[in-house]
């Protein structure tokens, strides 16, 4: 994979397994926060921020989402990388329908965003990348922090206010939480519990070095998939009686994976869309109100199949699963309910 190394550009010089034939996360490396405090290092403020992602990117999406089911498009702006990354890495290219330019910068390349905020940055160039257009810096790149500022960093005092100001009265009705009191730890349990077998689990399975890390990996995604397959059998969603961060986690997951993982990364053991509950969970989620908007199917998929030529060569992007994310599910039978101010979207 291609990387930053004091601040030049290399082309495959950075490993993405282990010795033992581990796929190889690398943390992320720009972890301050937003706070709706004023005299906050960083404060929420409506018009300041810049979301830089990609639809493919299942990490960016997660953030995209808790933007969209909060209502904050008029207070944090974005821009949308091509999904097809080749050696020069993440490129805008905004002739490309879903792209955008750099609409803060002006740059032609994400790493380019990365040496301006350190000039002599190491490290991967990765999306989501949450940028403050005022000390013209990188906030953050970890999207399950990036997720959590816009949840609980937005969305009240002076950036709602700002938000609203605009006039868009969609928004101002959206007083939504996504990690509601009194079940915090429930939810960080799930997010925590989901992410190494199926977030990551996923990766792990794709890019695996050898037959005995695959089957690792894919045990433990299938194992939990199940797990969590029994688990929503009796209950609407997988943290509280409502959506939370942690559906969001899993929903990014889920939507990419008859598309994407299932053949891409040899997680071929069973469909999403074999299973009782975790199907209809998916649709749930697809058609509650701010989420089928942010699903770009067509990015996912030329992402994947186009940008990883060391598992597809010839970049033929498959033809199939027709996927109807807007059959009915039945799951508003279930104990559990949107959060207050979004709808289950009639369909």
């Amino acid at each position: 994979m291609n990387m930053l190394v004091d601040g030049e550009w290399r082309v495959d010089d950075y490993e993405s397994t282990d010795e033992e034939g581990e796929f190889d996360r690398q943390e992320t490396s720009f972890r301050s926060r937003i706070e709706d405090d004023p005299d906050a290092e960083f404060p929420a403020e409506a018009g300041r921020y810049h979301l830089y992602v990609s639809y493919a990117c299942p990490w960016a999406h997660r953030t995209l989402l808790v933007r969209s089911l909060k209502g904050l498009e008029d207070a944090i702006s974005v821009s949308v990388v091509d999904p097809h990354r080749v050696n020069d890495g993440w490129e805008f290219t905004p002739e490309k329908e879903g792209c955008t330019e750099d609409r803060v910068n002006g740059f032609d390349y994400l790493r380019e965003v990365y040496t301006k905020a350190d000039p002599e940055f190491t490290g991967r160039v990765t999306v989501p990348v949450l940028w403050d257009t005022e000390r013209e810096t990188v906030v953050n790149n970890e999207s399950k922090e990036i997720m959590r500022m816009l949840d609980t960093g937005f969305g009240t005092g002076e950036a709602r206010r700002a938000s609203d100001a605009s006039g868009d009265t969609a928004s101002a009705e959206r007083d939504v939480t996504l990690y509601p009191e009194g079940y915090r730890e429930e939810v960080d349990d799930r997010i925590e519990d989901i992410y190494d077998p199926i977030n990551n689990g996923v990766y792990r399975a794709g890019f695996a070095g050898n037959q005995a890390a695959y089957e690792r990996a894919v045990g433990e995604l299938f194992d939990a998939l199940d797990r969590y397959d029994d688990l929503l059998a009796d209950r609407r969603y997988l943290a509280g009686p409502v959506l939370t961060e942690a559906d969001v986690a899993m929903f990014t997951t889920l939507v990419r994976f008859d598309a994407v993982y299932h053949t891409h990364f040899k997680c071929n053991v069973r469909q999403i869309s074999d299973y009782e509950n975790l199907w209809p969970y998916l649709r749930d989620l697809y058609q509650t109100e701010g989420v089928a908007e942010t699903v770009h199917l067509d990015h996912i998929t030329e992402h994947y199949y186009r940008s990883h030529t060391d598992l597809n060569p010839k970049g033929i992007v498959p033809a199939g699963p027709d996927l109807d994310f807007e059959e009915p599910h039945d799951r508003d039978e279930l104990p559990g309910e949107p959060p207050e101010g979004l709808d289950a979207v009639a369909r």
